[in-house]
């Protein structure tokens, strides 16, 4: 163990809050000193709930007042899980108290938002991180390779086209009362939850090289019992790259489980069929493909040439997990006072290129020109 630790805090008790209490638990140089919700007693259930299973040393301690979290001087580093319209505020707050930031996506309700925030934590001396898991994965170092050189002279070539879906069926419940179908707290609706992973991983592949132009369409609406609007329920959009690269996304709480993400290039294609969570396993795993069509007068045959490769790497809830890669990530720029520019930057591309698309969707899907500087 360290002989430092970097100590966190967690800003809310929301249900992802849990997954990442027990990968601090196993990140290497991290711990969690406190937690706190709207009420101390909200956040004293949580803490107990949570050390049944996976225990602190020194269990974290129960604030009930999310600035008095703030002010602690044995927190280091917060964890941000509050809707998104509150997160403006208080990652506002948390830079001014010098605290480092792993937000919740989308990181804000507009781009302007997102950039003030990542401004604020600049000028504060802190990290900003948003939550991504996959982004931290070594499957995606392994799928750089496949991919091949950025001149196509490797892999499956010249890149042409990708797609990346991701979707969960929600319940009558969920479409009455969840956070997330209300415009108050998250307006970006199916997009922002979901969304925003497709977005991140069109533009992982291009290499964080920005879309000269989008499309975006809300094929479905939803609306919580207690929304003002209503909000994207089914979404999906078109990105338009230099060279002549293109990319479709599509994100749904209307459609049973899926996320998909296919990269096609000139000399093949790769798949993944779980690129945001893995599938229970001790390895992530893609496929590449170079089928062949053999023609002779009357006899044709495709060919499949299918090769699965993977990485030795937990699903979940493991010390070589992704989601305590992402962990890890903040403790080691806490820890070494040595900043990250990447995070905020790919955060920042995400958040412009989904308003992007929304403003696009809001305007019967026109093509919206993006600024690449």
């Amino acid at each position: 163990m360290p002989d430092r630790l970097c100590r966190w805090g967690l800003l809310s008790t929301a249900a992802i809050s849990r997954k990442n209490w027990k990968s601090i638990a196993l990140s290497a140089g991290g711990t969690i000193t406190a937690v706190a919700s709207r009420g101390r007693a909200k956040a004293a259930s949580f803490i107990a709930e949570c050390s049944a299973e996976v225990p602190f040393d020194k269990p974290p301690a129960a604030v009930g007042d999310y600035q008095a979290l703030l002010d602690r001087d044995d927190v280091d580093a917060v964890y941000i899980a509050l809707p998104t319209t509150l997160r403006k505020e208080w990652v506002l707050k948390a830079a001014a108290a010098g605290k480092h930031v792993l937000c919740e996506k989308p990181v804000a309700a507009s781009t302007a938002d997102a950039a003030e925030m990542i401004q604020a934590c600049l000028k504060h001396g802190v990290q900003f991180i948003d939550g991504v898991m996959f982004s931290h994965s070594s499957r995606l170092v392994a799928l750089r390779d496949a991919i091949g050189n950025s001149d196509g002279s490797a892999g499956i070539g010249p890149l042409r086209r990708i797609s990346s879906h991701f979707t969960f069926r929600s319940d009558a419940d969920f479409q009455r009362d969840n956070i997330r179908v209300n415009s108050e707290l998250e307006p970006q609706g199916c997009l922002g939850d979901l969304g925003w992973y497709t977005l991140r991983m069109i533009l992982w592949v291009m290499e964080y090289q920005m879309p000269t132009a989008v499309s975006g369409r809300t094929l479905q609406t939803l609306r919580g019992r207690t929304s003002p609007a209503e909000v994207p329920g089914e979404f999906s959009g078109e990105l338009f790259f230099a060279g002549g690269v293109s990319a479709q996304f599509f994100c749904s709480f209307l459609v049973e489980n899926q996320q998909l993400t296919t990269i096609s290039g000139e000399r093949g294609y790769i798949t993944l069929d779980d690129f945001v969570l893995p599938f229970y396993d001790a390895e992530l795993a893609w496929l590449e493909s170079r089928h062949v069509l053999e023609i002779d007068n009357c006899r044709w045959n495709m060919r499949r040439h299918t090769r699965r490769d993977a990485v030795v790497e937990y699903a979940s809830g493991e010390a070589n997990a992704q989601e305590v890669k992402m962990i890890e990530a903040m403790n080691r720029c806490v820890l070494s006072g040595t900043l990250e520019p990447h995070w905020p930057e790919i955060s920042l591309k995400t958040q412009r290129v989904m308003d992007a698309c929304r403003q696009s969707a809001d305007n019967g899907g026109v093509l919206v020109e993006i600024d690449r500087d």
